[in-house]
């Protein structure tokens, strides 16, 4: 399909979700949008699956009776008939709302009941749906005021009619690209909640094609939002195997865990819409894990996470009382203030012998406690994955990626197998001048993308960019693996990050504190 027809479906789409409260408003209705989206497709695509079959039997009359009787005809059964057997089964939710338009009070007051009605019926035609498309509730009230107004509902199931999303019309990537485009937008309007589901398309494209997965794989991530770096794997595999002209190949296992469940529901509808299948758990993967294999962790090729940076609700018996000896005690358990690196032991417990794991941090990961004479936690378990020689490498991204953030970031990639000439050492990338400047955020393009990703895989050293680090040059810092801290990106005098000064100013208020909390009690003991 042309690059306009996909920018017009992009457009579409937003325009769709802008009918409800404008573009300022539409970030909060998602919940409602992405649902509509998604069950256009499956009417579309079912349509067409009717079409196929009634050129075998003669009309779609007999197609739609012949498909309730063998539900396993169709990927998707939907028990919404049409009144004529030749309309689209769209029109069961577009009609039904026109026919009653000239009800009044009374129609305003059915349509959210209809809607949800619908849905419920889809799901509980279709197992794998349940939980996914009927978990909202069109005809919800807050304080006795609906939270999506009929005549607003109205408007969006109107602007959704006006294009067909069916097999003949997008192909699933289009259909799935352009859904993500707008997980997007709501990212960009849902500001600090943005990050539990979306991470920028341009890093996960990083990620992805560093781990580049071959046919057949497992691929994990425990805190999957949206499932986009799931996603964004099985595209770089599809990509790599087109170049191979091969057309035939084994598509990658894909699983996820998401904690929050309207967030699961959208990874859900995500992979669905892009035509890929995978197997996403509800739950908190830090405290109890869903996919285990013989009484222990269930371990995988491939790992890609952006789990939410710097928690500080884990506590120490969350780390001792593991059942599952994710946490090694010879390495440390992380302080309270941020489990950045208890989620890294998360992901290295979570990888097979030869497993590599992709994983987005907050900078301060990389450094904090290195040059501080005090024994630091994180700094301990830090020293601990060098000296186990379990890091790959780290790059450093711009500022202004993420939507819930302005801070860099960076990407920690973890390998149990590193090749021989590759050990005891690490590659890192400085990439923070690599990117366009956006609104409302910065974004990488496709030749940074590249630029980024091909300087990791061949290890390609250039000058303030890239290099190969000695692990007794990561031990001489202190252990500070940050990649600003070994590679300098400008002439003249060196300015440290910001984000590398911020985490620093945390650890000295936190050890200030402790301080005055120490000389408080030593004065309480003078009798002062």
């Amino acid at each position: 399909m042309p690059e306009d027809k996909d920018k017009s479906l992009e457009t579409w789409l937003w325009d769709a979700a802008c009918s409800i409260r404008g573009a300022q408003e539409a970030a909060k209705f998602k919940d409602f949008i992405l649902p509509l989206v998604f069950t256009k497709r499956l009417c579309d695509v079912f349509d067409d699956e009717i079409d196929r079959i009634a050129k075998e039997v003669g009309s779609r009359a007999k197609a739609f009776k012949l498909v309730e009787k063998d539900k396993k005809l169709v990927r998707f059964y939907l028990p919404l008939v049409p009144a004529k057997p030749d309309d689209r089964v769209w029109s069961v939710i577009r009609t039904g709302k026109d026919n009653k338009r000239d009800a009044g009070d009374d129609y305003q007051s059915k349509l959210g009941q209809e809607v949800t009605t619908y849905l419920r019926a889809i799901a509980k035609s279709n197992p794998d749906l349940e939980g996914i498309i009927d978990r909202i509730d069109f005809n919800a009230t807050t304080h006795g005021q609906r939270d999506l107004e009929d005549d607003r509902l109205s408007n969006l199931i109107e602007k959704i009619s006006e294009k067909r999303l069916g097999l003949a019309d997008v192909e699933p990537d289009i259909i799935g690209r352009s859904y993500e485009y707008l997980i997007r937008k709501f990212a960009e309007g849902s500001g600090q909640s943005a990050g539990e589901f979306y991470t920028p398309k341009e890093v996960g494209l990083i990620m992805a094609k560093i781990m580049d997965p071959e046919p057949g794989m497992t691929v994990y991530d425990p805190c999957c939002g949206s499932a986009g770096l799931l996603i964004k794997c099985q595209l770089v595999l599809n990509q790599k195997m087109e170049l191979r002209s091969k057309k035939k190949y084994a598509p990658l296992q894909l699983y996820g865990q998401e904690y929050v469940g309207t967030t699961w529901a959208m990874a859900n509808m995500n992979m669905i819409i892009h035509d890929m299948e995978g197997e996403i758990e509800i739950g908190d993967s830090f405290r109890n894990p869903k996919f285990r294999e013989r009484g222990g962790l269930q371990t995988f090729d491939r790992l890609v996470a952006n789990p939410m940076w710097n928690q500080d609700w884990f506590t120490e018996q969350d780390y001792e009382n593991d059942e599952l000896d994710r946490f090694p005690k010879e390495a440390g358990f992380p302080g309270k203030s941020s489990a950045d690196w208890g989620w890294t032991q998360v992901m290295l417990a979570s990888l097979n012998d030869k497993g590599r794991a992709a994983v987005v941090l907050d900078t301060g990961a990389a450094s904090r406690g290195s040059g501080n004479a005090n024994r630091n936690k994180e700094k301990e378990i830090r020293k601990w994955f060098v000296e186990q020689d379990l890091i790959e490498g780290v790059i450093y991204l711009p500022e202004n990626l993420f939507y819930n953030t302005n801070a860099p970031g960076i990407l920690l990639f973890l390998n149990k197998a590193k090749q021989k000439d590759r050990r005891g050492k690490l590659f890192m990338v400085n990439a923070s001048k690599v990117f366009e400047k956006g609104d409302p955020k910065n974004y990488v393009s496709e030749d940074g993308i590249e630029r980024i990703a091909s300087a990791f895989i061949d290890w390609r050293e250039e000058d303030k960019f890239s290099r190969v680090v000695e692990v007794a040059d990561i031990a001489r810092a202190d252990f500070n693996i940050s990649p600003s801290r070994h590679i300098h990106v400008t002439d003249g005098q060196d300015h440290r990050p910001i984000g590398d000064i911020m985490a620093e100013l945390e650890e000295l208020q936190a050890e200030a504190g402790q301080a005055n909390c120490a000389l408080k009690r030593v004065l309480t003991e003078l009798g002062v």
